[in-house]
């Protein structure tokens, strides 16, 4: 769905919404296409890039807020299509940084010895919660997936580092007003739409974003200068560079996907790497920083050699 298209369905413009977010379209979810849907398609090619079967896989975490069902969880009904009937599924529900969540709490699990192989997606069919008469939210988000697989392995004291280092993970429920949608099981017995204090998010943003992405750097000893890719939650373009400005990240240096996806929630961040994994930028042994915020609020990062 470009931005023309939207101009058919509410007053704005591309030039409007170019200019205010960095957005040219957007991908919208088929009729009866559901999450876990677009999960399996990521799930499938992650698994073929890693030369691995579904049955290798013994830790499904799904990041979404727009579930298939209230229950079970998505990630639930992903491992039933996947024909996997061993391990643990659930979903994470962080709003745009599920994605970053899902990756920190699989992390753990890796490492800890509860899981070997983790299949960690972000997928979204956000559409269905947007009110498509309010042009302030219903021309920023888009549906989408990605996926990607982390694996447990014993390697020497002396071996270079690679996989997760660090995350970072935080959460402020006392601004939880400033982004949620008006529904709910309990409070309403509906879904519900999309509400936005845009400027408020807007000034929150680039401050929470810099405030994980540093203490991640300060735990791991690195500096800004030794990232070979940022890959920020594609929100807008304006935090992206106001984030990338205030941490001293070169856009030459930062994966800009949210022309051509919008904002997906929990699947910006894992189609980001994806796009720039395809294309060749992100490379076996790139340091690779990935950062996202959402409704809550909650934002995290996570400092990965790929």
């Amino acid at each position: 769905m470009t931005n023309d298209d939207l101009t058919k369905i509410v007053d704005t413009s591309d030039e409007w919404i170019v200019q205010r977010t960095g957005i040219r379209q957007r991908h919208i979810a088929a009729e009866g296409e559901v999450t876990s849907d677009l999960a399996l398609i990521a799930a499938r090619r992650a698994l073929e890039n890693a030369g691995m079967e579904a049955s290798d896989i013994d830790l499904i975490v799904v990041g979404t807020t727009t579930p298939d069902r209230t229950f079970p969880a998505t990630a639930a009904i992903l491992q039933q299509k996947l024909g996997i009937t061993h391990g643990s599924a659930f979903d994470v529900q962080a709003v745009c940084s599920g994605f970053v969540f899902g990756v920190a709490t699989a992390d753990s699990y890796l490492k800890t010895g509860m899981a070997k192989r983790a299949l960690i997606i972000g997928a979204e069919v956000f559409s269905r919660i947007l009110d498509w008469t309010d042009r302030a939210t219903c021309v920023l988000f888009g549906d989408g997936a990605g996926a990607m697989i982390l694996e447990a392995r014993e390697v020497p004291d002396d071996a270079p580092e690679e996989g997760v280092l660090v995350s970072s993970l935080r959460t402020d429920g006392s601004h939880w007003e400033k982004l949620y949608v008006d529904g709910g099981v309990a409070a309403t017995g509906s879904i519900g739409h999309v509400r936005m204090e845009g400027r408020e998010v807007f000034k929150h943003a680039v401050g929470m974003i810099s405030d994980v992405v540093e203490d991640v750097l300060q735990k791991t000893g690195k500096t800004t200068g030794d990232l070979d890719w940022f890959v920020p939650h594609q929100a807008n373009k304006r935090i992206i560079d106001g984030a990338g400005r205030k941490l001293g990240i070169p856009e030459t240096k930062t994966v800009v996907t949210v022309d051509r996806h919008a904002n997906t929630s929990a699947a910006s961040v894992p189609l980001a790497l994806w796009v720039a994994s395809e294309e060749g930028r992100i490379k076996k042994g790139d340091l690779v920083m990935i950062e996202a915020m959402g409704g809550g609020f909650t934002w995290g990062a996570s400092l990965i050699r790929w």
